[in-house]
């Protein structure tokens, strides 16, 4: 199985999601497409790793909305316990500064200032999950220990803030070279 099926499973683990869903939750782990995703849950059924019920509906197709089985489970159990691969980083950005001295000044802090609000956005959607984890969860989110089910959105929520605060302030010192 490839890590993007794996992917699949692990959105699973919380709750059922349609091909859609699941298509938008994985975006923020792994870029991946409709025509991807779908195939990939089609394998998972014939495997056994998840099973689905349909959900009629009035205005469109029926919807599949798969829930993640015992194997399923199992086989991220597994998975879990296997080395990591190192992460895969792609950053337009970073190619674009590495030659920055073509441009003037003024258009180096453009390209600067649009990346920083670019992440100022991001870093608000964070906090817009954070306080989502606050509402479900029946305690602060800092005393949630592993085996809570808000455990793992809790942890990804503070990695993600904490990467895109350094993003911003890395965004600001570039800036004040460009003085």
């Amino acid at each position: 199985m490839n890590t993007l099926s794996y992917g699949l499973l692990s959105l699973l683990t919380r709750n059922s999601r349609t091909g859609y869903e699941l298509m938008q939750h994985i975006q923020p782990f792994w870029p991946a497409k409709h025509s991807q995703i779908y195939p990939l849950l089609a394998q998972l059924e014939q495997k056994g790793y998840v099973e689905f019920v349909h959900v009629p509906q009035s205005d469109k197709p029926d919807k599949k909305v798969y829930t993640l089985t015992h194997i399923g489970r199992e086989a991220l159990r597994h998975w879990i316990a296997q080395p990591t691969d190192e992460p895969v980083t792609r950053d337009e950005l970073a190619l674009k500064v590495y030659c920055i001295g073509l441009v003037d000044k003024e258009q180096a802090r453009k390209v600067l200032h649009e990346r920083e609000v670019y992440y100022q956005e991001k870093k608000e959607r964070f906090m817009k999950s954070y306080e989502r984890i606050e509402q479900e969860s029946v305690k602060p989110p800092e005393d949630l220990e592993i085996d809570d089910p808000l455990f793992g959105i809790y942890v990804l929520v503070q990695k993600a803030t904490l990467k895109v605060d350094a993003d911003l302030f890395w965004c600001k010192w570039m800036k004040s070279k460009l003085k």
